[in-house]
């Protein structure tokens, strides 16, 4: 006879590892944590953690993000799983990876559960991470170059209102290399996607830049039905 495990045990062979994207100063960063326990104490890795019996694993990756990092309420798409035999070292585990982009300013850091700390690092900067944590990452930022190229990427990573030169920065940092401003910004305006707001930026040391949001609309219309960006 069988028994039933427990709604709030972990099922201890899935796991839920979290790639969360920041754009902050012309620099894109990666959400990592600080374990303050278990096999991998003191170092860094993605948000993440074992799902429960009773939850969907979509709302594992919430409630590990959140009660990990401080971090809720925001769109985590399911990105890919991630079964290498030896990818965890005491057993055969599983993860399934989620990819969500932020605006870094939107939320405030606080670490919980097993983490001792959380933070930013920049995209170029990311140390040793347990696991096959650093491939999963890869993985995540290669899927983000795709995703440029074919759908409007910034309504997430912005703030509502922006500069051309700030957009401008995401794609670079992003694609990781310099593009031409002249064409970058005629590819932007034959895609209708910017609203021209009348107001510019305030308290810069350089001459002030006029601002710009998304065509809501326009954005949603581009992201379903694909772009062809070439850069």
């Amino acid at each position: 006879m069988t028994t039933e495990p427990e709604p709030d045990t972990i099922i201890d062979a899935l796991s839920i590892d979290c790639l969360i994207f920041g754009f902050k100063d012309g620099r894109l960063d990666i959400l990592l944590v600080k374990h303050a326990e278990g096999i991998i104490e003191g170092r860094w890795a993605l948000p993440g953690g074992f799902i429960l019996h009773n939850e969907s694993v979509d709302d594992a990756a919430k409630r590990l993000l959140s009660s990990l990092s401080g971090i809720s309420n925001i769109y985590l798409e399911q990105l890919k799983a991630f079964g290498n035999p030896d990818r965890y070292p005491i057993r055969r585990v599983v993860t399934i990876a989620y990819f969500a982009l932020v605006n870094e300013q939107h939320y405030s850091l606080i670490p919980g559960f097993t983490a001792s700390d959380v933070n930013w690092f920049n995209i170029h900067e990311v140390p040793d991470l347990p696991y096959d944590h650093n491939s999963i990452l890869k993985f995540g930022f290669q899927h983000l170059k795709h995703k440029v190229r074919h759908e409007p990427i910034g309504f997430n990573l912005l703030p509502e209102k922006f500069t051309l030169l700030q957009l401008q920065e995401l794609y670079e940092a992003i694609l990781e290399t310099k593009l031409d401003k002249s064409n970058f910004r005629r590819k932007i305006s034959k895609m209708k996607l910017l609203k021209k707001c009348d107001e510019k930026e305030k308290d810069v040391s350089h001459r002030a830049a006029g601002l710009y949001k998304f065509d809501k609309r326009i954005y949603v219309t581009l992201k379903n039905n694909g772009i062809a960006f070439e850069l």
